[in-house]
């Protein structure tokens, strides 16, 4: 490690040794400018003191440098890998980073001996089988739906499927073959499970021709029941297969990513496609978070998509994480050559212990595929620069912030739910929707709260849940959240969670607000209920900013419900116990004055007309309710 002054930099650079390694530019402030990697550092670092016809972001940063530091490494690749983790912890103004340490989604089937189909964020556990990454939580969620709806493998928690008594919803709606109370046993169980292996591989005709065996064999030994399910899977797979015949190619593609990078107006945007087992899952846009410093120099397409590479595909600890995300093949709208795409393909071969190839210029449905990422790049650019600000800022924020991929921000849907009481009286929940950029009052819901212990929020909220999402599985598309809030902290997400998982929902959706010290606004932390970590977001943060407007929402929401129940129950519990109101009377005035309320607002000569009211007696019920 060297410390250098401004005056003794000279003298420093010709110490350095002509081994590969990392460097860090600082200022006078002690700041990071910039980490980059060499496999001479003596010649690279001395090259931004000598040459001079640097671009203009180069030469701003090297009259900035005041002192750099090195790092002395065995290779090159290991300097590739150093210098990216050092980009993404310093954050360096003059490198290009495209992204946080978001996770990305799997589907996961556990190591059980019924395994559970989910989605899964999080470290990968070498006891269970993962597919991926998805480009979106949608790809995931469409592809547990598909084979629920053709193998019927169960997604609940292993909690709940050791304690279950009875088939749940998923089973009745043809879901779920509910292994959990013994209706399928191990061995059928684990055909299902390996057909369903074989379709995320990609091998959809031999799925379908040992179904169309299988149907065969119950019906020669007059198992037409069996027979007929069998047939109806078959049918429900061809469907689809017929359905995404666009999105699918022939046998033996398997897994394939397709990178294409796009700038507009110094703005730059990598598309990246993602294709697992022949199927096209989608694709997600990222952008560059140091465009600023590129906006007065040609941007270099081939360095942008090896920038990318780079932070994208070596950004984990775990080679058997690695391994699970690198594709064997990448197509790229730019070719990749060059000494540093060389030591790119070199890491990625050593991390993920198989060859990786790049490809320029594909045929066939490839072509195809790139035409679209290269597309979707441009249109994704535009419709950032159009979403610059206000309210857009804001829903643009939210999704950045917690990974959520949307073609556009208007299908972004977020249902928030808050419990109000007055010491467990009058209890009730309230859902407000937001879509469309924008709360949508028509689509409000409030949930009276009955048969539980008063003042009890976290039974409150599993009731108010289980009885929002119990026909989940049968939701249109367009009105499903891709977001989940609930206001509260651990407990009531844990409780969110258990629902979640029994009703076969992905927990990924759900998000805690948990209110900050003295509930402040501000420092509120979201939770999660999967494995991502809890983050705080800040008083400057546009994705808290819209947080904070829809749960103040469903707050303001769920009191104002709260407390017209409230005044409804006393007004009726008054008029009831008062002596001489009967039922009859009590019609006669609810029929008058349309009303409890209009009863309450009622004059004495008023109540006194009503017929079987005495002057005493109106004179009395006025008194009571006022």
């Amino acid at each position: 490690m060297t410390n250098l002054l401004p005056e003794s930099l000279s003298n420093d650079l010709k110490g350095l040794p002509g081994l590969p390694g990392v460097y860090r530019f600082f200022d006078e402030s002690g700041h990071i400018l910039y980490v980059g990697k060499a496999k001479d550092l003596k010649r690279r670092v001395s090259s931004y003191f000598q040459k001079k016809n640097h671009s203009p972001r180069i030469e701003r940063m090297v009259k900035r440098i005041i002192r750099f530091e090195i790092t002395i490494t065995r290779t090159e690749t290991e300097a590739l890998i150093l210098e990216n983790n050092l980009i993404k912890e310093y954050n360096s103004p003059f490198n290009i980073l495209f992204r946080d340490d978001k996770s990305y989604p799997y589907l996961m089937l556990t190591g059980h001996d019924f395994p559970r189909l989910a989605s899964y964020r999080g470290k990968v556990d070498r006891r269970h089988r993962y597919f991926g990454p998805f480009p979106n939580s949608w790809a995931v969620r469409n592809s547990v739906q598909i084979l629920q709806k053709v193998f019927r493998l169960r997604t609940c928690e292993d909690t709940v499927f050791r304690n279950r008594s009875r088939p749940c919803l998923l089973h009745q709606i043809h879901r779920c073959s509910a292994p959990c109370v013994g209706k399928l046993s191990k061995e059928q169980y684990a055909l299902d499970v390996g057909q369903a292996l074989r379709f995320l591989e990609g091998n959809h005709q031999v799925v379908l021709a040992e179904l169309e065996k299988e149907m065969e064999k119950y019906s020669t030994a007059m198992e037409f029941e069996m027979a007929a399910v069998i047939r109806d899977r078959i049918a429900d797979l061809s469907n689809i297969l017929q359905h995404q015949a666009m999105d699918t190619v022939a046998e033996g593609e398997g897994d394939v990513d397709i990178l294409a990078a796009a700038e507009i107006d110094g703005q730059i945007c990598v598309n990246l496609a993602m294709v697992r087992g022949g199927r096209h899952l989608g694709d997600r846009a990222y952008f560059s978070k140091s465009n600023r410093a590129f906006a007065d120099e040609p941007i270099d397409l081939q360095n942008i998509l090896e920038t990318f590479i780079q932070q994208h595909y070596l950004s984990t600890d775990s080679s058997s994480e690695l391994a699970v995300i690198t594709p064997p093949v990448m197509i790229t709208n730019v070719p990749l050559k060059g000494e540093r795409a060389e030591v790119i393909c070199q890491a990625l071969l050593d991390r993920s212990a198989r060859p990786i190839s790049f490809l320029y210029q594909p045929q066939g449905q490839r072509k195809h595929w790139l035409a679209m990422a290269e597309g979707n790049a441009k249109i994704a650019l535009l419709r950032r620069i159009a979403e610059a600000g206000g309210q857009l800022a804001r829903v643009r924020a939210l999704t950045d912030v917690l990974g959520i991929d949307l073609e556009q921000l208007d299908q972004l849907r977020i249902e928030c739910f808050d419990i109000s009481h007055t010491s467990g009286e009058a209890t009730q929940a309230s859902c407000v929707v937001f879509t469309k950029n924008e709360l949508q009052a028509s689509e409000y819901r409030r949930f009276n709260i009955t048969g539980i212990t008063p003042g009890d929020d976290y039974a409150a909220m599993q009731q108010v849940l289980q009885r929002r999402y119990a026909h989940f599985q049968e939701i249109p598309v367009d009105k499903v959240p891709q977001l989940v809030l609930i206001d509260g902290g651990k407990g009531q997400v844990d409780v969110a969670r258990k629902v979640f998982s029994e009703l076969g929902i992905d927990i990924g959706l759900i998000v805690g607000v948990a209110k900050g010290e003295d509930r402040k606004v501000g420092l509120e932390t979201l939770i999660f209920a999967d494995e991502r970590e809890p983050i705080r977001l800040g008083l400057d943060s546009q994705a808290l900013m819209l947080i904070a407007q829809i749960r103040d929402e469903a707050h303001r929401f769920a009191i104002t419900g709260m407390r017209a129940k409230r005044a409804k129950a006393r007004t009726v519990s008054r008029l009831e116990e008062m002596e001489g109101i009967g039922a009859k009377r009590r019609q006669k005035l609810l029929a008058r004055f349309g009303g409890l309320r209009g009863v309450a607002n009622a004059t004495v000569e008023e109540l006194a007309s009503v017929e079987g009211i005495s002057q005493t007696l109106a004179e009395q019920i006025y008194r009571q309710l006022h």
